[in-house]
């Protein structure tokens, strides 16, 4: 894990073997209903994130509550992961999608 890394987690952060981890990354287990009344009275929500096996995240990745992503992963620098990543894929972009198998 490189410098400047936060990891927000009123809920469960997964890390799997061999995960190589840029600087500047977010991963955000907690989340604020969009409705305002529920929002300004406080309410707050926490989502688990799981990394598999074998991923490398590069620099200014944020990954939101919630997500999974898979074994043998690269995620661009720069993305937003808003959800799953399946293994054996290369995802970039905000949001972050797959842009090819490996």
């Amino acid at each position: 894990m490189n410098h400047n890394c936060v990891i927000l987690d009123p809920a469960k952060v997964e890390f799997g073997d061999n995960v190589f981890i840029g600087p500047n990354c977010g991963f955000y287990t907690a989340g604020h209903p969009i409705d305002i009344e529920l929002r300004n009275k406080g309410l707050e929500y926490a989502k688990p994130i799981k990394i598999g096996n074998n991923v490398w995240i590069g620099g200014n990745v944020v990954v939101l509550p919630g997500v999974t992503i898979g074994d043998n992963v690269t995620i661009g620098a720069g993305s937003v992961v808003t959800k799953d990543i399946p293994s054996n894929v290369i995802a970039v972009g905000n949001p972050c999608i797959v842009k090819r198998k490996i």
